[in-house]
């Protein structure tokens, strides 16, 4: 059942709490279309039922999730939807949407938590240096002065693909070594640049940027080869393509690039709190968990080094 076809108010639901946190939380157009995604599917599965997102008990919800684990879900597919069915009903139950909260006794499946994945320091700069700045041809030199900085760009500030994908030549401020990057919840922080970094971008700026810039011209930072802004998918690709040539064997991601500037810090003794901020994160329970790859690392010399380890 495609989403025009489910009943009119359980649309008129999605669509409101969609525009909650798209306009009062502020959240990211991915993370909204993610929760449209799952109650769009809870819906469907509810109709199929004669229920409705209004009328559904925790028993409903109980055999939504049962058919997913059913289907053959992977354990944290079914939390996300869970936590999406969580947080709709609560914003449904305050709006008086509906009468009362049917998913306030649902239980969240267990997730396994794994430590990110983390480059040595050497690895990193292989791969931020691998992009072939001087290459004869002028269009694939571009390319890859672009790619270098944005590489520079994650590994030595630890943005997120989205980050550097919403930059825009005024958040640049060469000068004093710092960019302005709008993260979640459309929160601006102010970030240092690495001196690799500041290179890399006067570099992009001078000699690549023209190169790929539209005649009409345009604000945004880092471009594609057809002229317009270098999306999300973009960076994953050019990041995952960098990382086969000069990692064989080892799956990197733009997060994987913040994952290792994060723990590289607080290898070299950065206080956690600065961590936190640079990284964005709202908790310092989130950026906590690179301590715990640290402390893992610790151990591991330990053994190797240690006579009676």
């Amino acid at each position: 059942m495609a989403p025009d076809h489910l009943p009119r108010r359980d649309l008129a639901l999605i669509e409101g709490f969609a525009a909650h946190l798209a306009l009062e939380r502020h959240l990211a157009a991915s993370t909204v279309r993610a929760y449209r995604h799952d109650l769009t599917q809870l819906a469907r599965f509810l109709s199929r039922g004669r229920a409705s997102l209004a009328s559904a008990g925790l028993h409903d919800l109980r055999r939504f999730l049962a058919q997913l684990t059913t289907l053959g879900y992977a354990r944290a597919s079914i939390a996300r939807r869970v936590g999406a069915i969580h947080t709709f009903y609560r914003w449904a139950a305050s709006t008086g949407a509906v009468p009362n909260d049917p998913a306030a006794l649902l239980g969240r499946p267990k997730v396994a938590s794994r430590l990110p994945i983390v480059l040595r320091p050497r690895e990193a700069a292989t791969l931020v240096e691998a992009p072939p700045i001087e290459a004869e041809d002028e269009l694939e030199r571009a390319v890859a002065l672009r790619d270098r900085a944005v590489l520079e760009l994650m590994y030595g500030s630890g943005v997120r693909a989205g980050e550097v994908a919403g930059l825009t030549l005024d958040r640049v401020d060469l000068d004093r070594g710092r960019i302005l990057v709008l993260g979640k919840g459309s929160k601006e922080r102010e970030l240092p640049l690495s001196d690799h970094g500041v290179a890399a971008l006067r570099a992009w700026i001078a000699r690549g940027r023209p190169v790929l810039a539209p005649e009409e011209g345009t604000a945004w930072l880092f471009l594609n080869r057809s002229k317009g802004a270098l999306g999300v998918r973009d960076i994953g690709r050019l990041v995952g393509r960098y990382g086969r040539t000069t990692l064989s064997g080892r799956r990197v991601t733009p997060h994987t690039l913040r994952h290792s500037f994060a723990t590289h810090l607080l290898e070299g003794g950065a206080d956690i709190r600065a961590v936190q901020e640079l990284l964005g994160h709202a908790s310092v329970a989130t950026t906590q968990r690179y301590t715990h790859v640290t402390r893992s690392r610790l151990f591991d010399a330990y053994r190797r080094s240690h006579p009676r380890a």
